[in-house]
């Protein structure tokens, strides 16, 4: 199965920070960073996307040489062990079609200037990674209508070279073995519903028509759903009913089980992929409740020399709940971190200097106030802290943006 998967994954939402001074534990401790572009083994860079093989990737390569094997051992009986040889280049080259078919929503997604994180080659297909959505639904249909297309196109170049070639000779069967199985991924991704291509170009549509990005997704979403119950169903009955060329077989035995377990592997991963796109659609409707603004503490500045009781003290007396360390001409040079605060005994914080827990301003730690949304994730996610200076468009302090606070409201609006 492939698809392509419209994410983002700075998207860590926050809510509104609870009043209190400076130096009261965060609510987590370790501060949860999204992943990098890793997952498996990285292969190339093609177009500048790192394109990574996932652990998964071999357990099916496996089941394939096998399966594949011993088709070729009833067609090919005179190759004997070579026939698994012969059975993994096809699942290399199966893969290799794969890639190309993510290649082409890769470079349709560049083609628009939507950046992809990477392309992974997993479990059942691949996925292409790309990191907004489309500003237009055109855009949106274009892009997720054009892996399909170029699983097609392969189809049929592999048809032309088979019947270039010799039927029921090696080259003949590797290549009608591609033909069907490109055909079968095209055919496949193209079915109504998310996370599949033809879900993507189906919520396209409904945007285009009802103007509102997320009743696509909701429509395009419970369509999903309804195939992954039809795939539940609906391939085991299929593979018994004749259509692939065994009439009158009894359902039962290890076929079955095989077609049983096949078909709710498949349904889970449509309707975990559907209901993923869904909550992702619903999370993207809340990002521009978020605010550099509204989630910032109030910050008192303090000179580095002061003590860390002192400092607490005229922080509490203004309601504030950060501090910042200034130069003599009051300008800012550090933050005073709020788990270096807690890490020092009440009686110590007499003869601590506020300077010593400090941590120098870089010019990522630094914000306008005015950021919201996902140009607010976005540069959270590039330039990892535990605290930000917000600063208004002339320079002056407006207060302290804190990941716990930030944490604290993206779980809230995965709540809602």
């Amino acid at each position: 199965m492939n698809d392509h998967d419209s994410r983002n994954d700075s998207s860590s939402e926050r809510s509104r920070a609870s009043s209190g001074a400076p130096g009261t534990p965060p609510d987590n401790e370790k501060r949860k960073r999204p992943d990098g572009p890793g997952g498996g083994i990285l292969m190339g860079r093609p177009f500048g996307v790192p394109v990574y093989v996932a652990p998964s990737w071999f357990l099916v390569a496996a089941l394939i040489t096998w399966v594949f094997g011993d088709q070729l051992n009833r067609v090919l009986p005179e190759l004997g062990g070579l026939n698994y040889l012969v059975s993994l280049f096809f699942a290399v080259a199966f893969y290799a079609s794969v890639l190309v078919h993510e290649l082409a929503h890769t470079v349709a997604a560049l083609h628009y200037k939507l950046p992809v994180r990477r392309i992974q080659l997993q479990f059942f297909g691949g996925s292409s990674e790309i990191e907004k959505e489309s500003e237009t639904p055109g855009r949106e249909f274009v892009i997720a209508f054009v892996g399909p297309l170029l699983s097609l196109v392969l189809a049929g170049v592999f048809y032309l070279g088979m019947r270039a070639v010799e039927p029921g000779t090696v080259p003949g069967v590797l290549l009608a073995g591609l033909m069907i199985s490109n055909l079968i991924v095209a055919v496949f991704n193209l079915l109504p519903g998310l996370p599949l291509d033809g879900g993507r170009m189906l919520r396209a549509v409904v945007w285009k028509i009802t103007g509102k990005p997320m009743s696509g997704t909701v429509a395009a979403a419970w369509v999903g759903r309804a195939l992954a119950v039809a795939v539940l169903i609906g391939l085991p009955l299929f593979t018994h009913s004749g259509a692939l060329g065994t009439p009158g077989q009894e359902i039962g035995g290890v076929q079955s089980v095989t077609d049983a377990l096949l078909a709710a592997i498949l349904a889970a991963i449509i309707w975990t992929g559907a209901g993923n796109s869904l909550r992702s659609a619903r999370l993207r409707e809340h990002l521009p409740e978020l605010a550099a603004r509204a989630l910032t503490r109030r910050a008192v500045p303090v000179e580095a020399a002061t003590p860390l009781s002192e400092a607490l003290r005229r922080a509490n007396e203004a309601g504030a709940r950060a501090l910042v360390v200034v130069d003599g001409q009051g300008g800012p040079t550090a933050l005073v971190r709020e788990a270096a605060i807690v890490g020092v005994p009440q009686h110590r914080r007499p003869w601590v200097a506020v300077g010593s827990l400090a941590q120098d301003l870089t010019d990522g730690m630094r914000i306008p106030a005015d950021l919201v949304g996902e140009s607010l994730l976005e540069h959270l996610r590039t330039t990892p802290a535990t605290e930000y200076l917000v600063v208004e468009d002339t320079g002056e302090i407006y207060g302290v943006l804190s990941t716990a606070d930030v944490e604290r409201a993206f779980v809230a609006a995965m709540t809602r």
